[in-house]
């Protein structure tokens, strides 16, 4: 079999440094920082990035460049502990954050404690870890050749480019700089409005653009069929059913709204109406990916469970797992605090339901990203259907009301997180097995970085939430505030059906005509001013990346790095801007109003600064300087 003849990088007799005071210590770090920045990002946006990558080139420039340490496997662990950040984050923010918008809404809801976010979320990362360790012999090991795990192929390949690391790791720290120069000058300082915005009286509608480089990122990274999909669905929402409904709503008053149509605005009907038809169709389309995923979904659960727990009769180094013993009574344990921990409000029927949906997703996932990338995961498909099914049950045996709601949101926050982690180890042990990691030693790099995002991702949430507060105009948290509708309209009854069901509609139309539903229904759901710079990143990439050559593949993987760090580089200072908001002056303005210039250079300001800044993504990745 292609197991039996494979050989790694570093043979299984050679040992080099892996878990080393700099590994650990530079993982933790960009383990923050990606947490961070891909909070941020997912809130604001509905969409995370892949950190592996840029945490391998980061950690290649900095070990090698700068410490003149020459381990690929010291590298590779340094990856594996950063890249937990962001899978971690990427499930947390999909649920989460309905707790305190129920908590903002309502005087008798509390918002969850820092511990109490730190206490869920490590439960969930090491279930995520400790059902994934006992199938990679099965997945990594004996389908090599046969799941591909793109992205932690890809991973190998820049960690096995060695010295072109360095120059790499110039293009994220570049991006990262003036990103967050951008990201000062525009939401901080506020020279000019990062949002622009135009009126269009004659359709009842509006359009603009947030100018901002982790959007134009995003577009560039995903491409541009995902983003004119977004775009498609922006569409959608502001040129046809807003001016729809001004037009025929005009003076009428109709629920949710407590004002009529003409009062509110393009503004005011986007977020009382046409936020419930892009509600309904991103419920649809996860359901749909779900369903479509069924027989890929069964055939890998069977493939996985003939080969769990196997192990290869060898004591190579590059065989060796954290031992099963310890890990399942590390589970038990983590069960039984699921289960009697008041502030893990499940009971005993949340916690079999975590069990049983826990280890079929991460199976599921761990699998499914090994065909299709980490970027085609159903998570929130998974989230959603884990809700359904939940919420339902806990109705049935009397867990009603917002105490229902809240043991809901907490089963199908660790159901996310389980299969978002499961899915990114196991794209970090492929690297690892290609590279000749030892398998154990990514394991507890992927213990640290568990405990150490479980315990940012409280802080990051808090302090988002203070700052802006999660559901508003700047981080409308896209995916947890569908959760919470979703929980609401199980538990209760009380959403406007109508306008769901059109997004159910629009869903299902997408679908019949063969294009992707999930990124056109989020367009719909998400303001036009979000997926426009999305969609111009995407024509950017496929403008400068339209070579199919070598070359071309250089240009696209510059533009990639370089919109990586830009992304990282406005989440950081996106998280600084939260902690200037919250901090209160003598003069009873908080810091960053006090340093507010008002939109000094207006919106015609704002467009020179985003073509500057789609100028800057052209020079890097156009540049012609040779790595070396």
């Amino acid at each position: 079999m292609e197991e039996k003849s494979f050989k790694p990088f570093i043979s299984a007799d050679r040992v080099l440094p892996e878990i080393t005071p700099v590994s650990i210590g530079l993982g933790i770090m960009l383990a923050v920082l990606f947490g961070a920045a891909n909070a941020y990002l997912g809130l604001r946006v509905g969409m995370t990035v892949s950190a592996s990558i840029p945490a391998a080139v980061l950690s290649m420039g900095i070990i090698r460049i700068i410490l003149k340490r020459d381990s690929i496997l010291e590298n590779n662990l340094v990856q594996t502990i950063g890249s937990a950040g962001e899978s971690l984050a990427a499930g947390a923010i999909f649920t989460l954050p309905a707790l305190f918008m129920w908590a903002n809404e309502s005087d008798v809801v509390s918002k969850p404690s820092f511990w109490v976010i730190a206490i869920i979320s490590l439960c969930a990362a090491l279930l995520g870890l400790i059902f994934m360790v006992p199938l990679r012999s099965a997945l990594i090991v004996e389908e090599h050749g046969v799941l591909p795990f793109p992205e932690g192929t890809a991973c190998a390949e820049v960690l096995l480019a060695g010295e072109e690391g360095g120059e790499k790791s110039k293009t994220v720290f570049s991006g990262l700089g003036i990103a967050a120069i951008y990201k000062f000058i525009a939401d901080g300082l506020c020279l000019f409005p990062s949002e622009i915005d135009w009126s269009i009286k004659k359709l009842g509608t509006g359009f603009g653009a947030d100018v901002l480089p982790a959007l134009a990122s995003v577009g560039y990274i995903c491409g541009k069929k995902i983003s004119s999909y977004m775009f498609a669905g922006g569409v959608i929402g502001w040129f046809v059913v807003i001016p729809l409904i001004s037009f025929f709503g005009s003076s009428s008053l109709f629920p949710p709204a407590k004002a009529p149509v003409s009062e509110l605005g393009a503004w005011g009907i986007w977020s009382t109406y046409i936020r419930y038809v892009g509600a309904g169709a991103v419920a649809t389309g996860g359901i749909i990916s779900l369903i479509k995923s069924f027989p890929t979904i069964i055939r890998t659960f069977k493939k996985a469970m003939s080969g769990f727990g196997h192990k290869i009769e060898s004591e190579e180094r590059t065989n060796r797992d954290l031992p099963m013993k310890g890990l399942l009574i590390l589970a038990l344990a983590i069960i039984v605090i699921i289960w009697l921990f008041p502030a893990i409000p499940v009971g005993l029927l949340g916690a079999v339901i975590i069990v049983i949906f826990g280890f079929f997703f991460a199976t599921v996932s761990s699998r499914m990203v090994g065909l299709v990338g980490s970027s085609n995961n159903p998570v929130s498909g998974m989230g959603i259907a884990t809700l359904l099914i939940a919420t339902a049950l806990l109705k049935s045996t009397g867990h009603t009301g917002v105490a229902g709601m809240t043991s809901a949101i907490c089963v199908g926050t660790i159901i996310c997180i389980i299969a978002s982690m499961a899915g990114d180890m196991s794209q970090d042990l492929k690297t690892g097995y290609i590279l000749g990691a030892t398998p154990r030693n990514q394991q507890i790099g992927e213990l640290i970085g568990c405990v150490v995002s479980a315990l940012a991702i409280g802080g990051i949430m808090y302090l988002l939430d203070a700052a802006w507060g999660f559901g508003s105009k700047e981080l409308p948290a896209p995916q947890a505030t569908l959760m919470k509708l979703v929980v609401e309209g199980v538990m209760g009854g009380n959403l406007p059906w109508v306008l769901v069901l059109v997004g159910v509609g629009i869903a299902v139309a997408i679908e019949i005509i063969g294009i992707p539903v999930l990124p056109v229904a989020i367009g719909v759901y998400l303001p036009i001013h979000l997926s426009t710079p999305i969609f111009i990143g995407g024509l950017l990439r496929a403008f400068f990346g339209s070579r199919k050559d070598e070359k071309g593949k250089e240009v696209t993987e510059k533009g990639i790095l370089y919109g990586s760090g830009l992304i990282a580089g406005e989440g950081l200072i996106g998280i600084l801007l939260a902690v200037f908001a919250i901090i209160p002056l003598s003069n009873g303005k908080s810091l960053l109003q006090t340093i507010n210039l008002g939109g000094l250079l207006g919106n015609v300001g704002g467009v020179i600064f985003f073509v500057l800044l789609l100028a800057s993504i052209v020079f890097f990745t156009r540049n012609k300087k040779k790595a070396k």
